[in-house]
């Protein structure tokens, strides 16, 4: 050893300080090498991944479908709600017309086919609390709009050919409902007393004609198609996912809104 300024220092501690955070370096690549994966476990670990990806991905795409179609099924509840309630507290009739379009066309109102994926929903009412809906398509001058145009895309509606036995409070046991009340694709026949939107006085020109009609009375009563059918105890919306216009090749994730013809009491009903 040797003393310099009255210090005590060993000859190792006279290394040059770059020599010394070299071997610290070298160390410690050496300790990350050894702790690191091959090349080989690398490769094997993205294969695995790239398995399970492939196996749960439908999986996925199922319940992203599922969700999507119950977020429209709440949306509709929240549509027949704002009808039923606006009919009740203005002492009027309201009616709440249904529509599909071809949603593979950025471009709405179209008349492309087919005319599926984009549901369209309009709110009308009464002005002077009469039942306008009789002998014909429904005067633009007697109608006020309520609420703002909906519209929901990936969504087709569905006249079901099932029929279940009203033992449960799922789809597959729903109450059955005979497709002269189910608002579908194939069902009802359209409305004698139809209605135009937009709506005003002077009547605008008609960008959508609604022939697919939910009514509600200043009383809560509720029919299908105004009042060319009896009021029932039961109606039903029944609904499916799209992909665009395009169909699921089996029918996953159905939904049916189902409504009392008295009271109007809404309740979804899923797989």
């Amino acid at each position: 050893m040797t003393i310099t300024d009255g210090r005590v220092r060993r000859a190792s501690d006279r290394r040059p300080l770059i020599t010394r955070l070299r071997s610290a370096t070298a160390r410690q690549a050496d300790h990350s090498v050894r702790a690191g994966f091959t090349l080989v476990e690398l490769l094997i670990v993205i294969g695995i991944m790239g398995v399970l990806l492939v196996l749960i991905a439908p999986a996925f795409t199922t319940m992203k479908g599922g969700t999507d179609v119950t977020s429209a099924a709440y949306t509709i509840q929240g549509v027949l709600d704002t009808a039923r309630t606006y009919a009740r507290s203005n002492d009027t009739y309201t009616w709440v017309g249904f529509y599909e379009e071809n949603s593979e066309n950025p471009a709405s109102p179209n008349s492309d086919t087919p005319a599926r994926g984009r549901v369209i929903m309009s709110v009308v009412a009464s002005k002077d609390g009469t039942n306008i809906a009789t002998g014909g398509p429904m005067s633009s001058a007697s109608l006020i709009q309520v609420g703002k145009l909906t519209k929901i895309d990936n969504l087709h509606l569905w006249t079901h050919t099932d029929t279940p036995p009203g033992t449960g409070s799922t789809f597959d046991l729903r109450p059955n409902v005979t497709s002269a009340y189910c608002i579908g694709d194939s069902s009802p026949s359209n409305s004698t007393t139809p209605f135009q939107y937009p709506v005003g006085n002077p009547a605008p020109s008609a960008q959508y004609t609604f022939r697919k009609v939910v009514q509600f009375s200043p009383t809560g009563e509720v029919r299908i198609n105004n009042n060319a059918n009896s009021l029932q105890p039961i109606a039903e919306i029944a609904l499916q996912p799209t992909h665009g216009a395009a169909l699921p090749g089996s029918t996953p994730n159905p939904v049916a809104i189902q409504f009392t013809g008295i009271g109007g009491n809404v309740r979804i009903y899923r797989r």
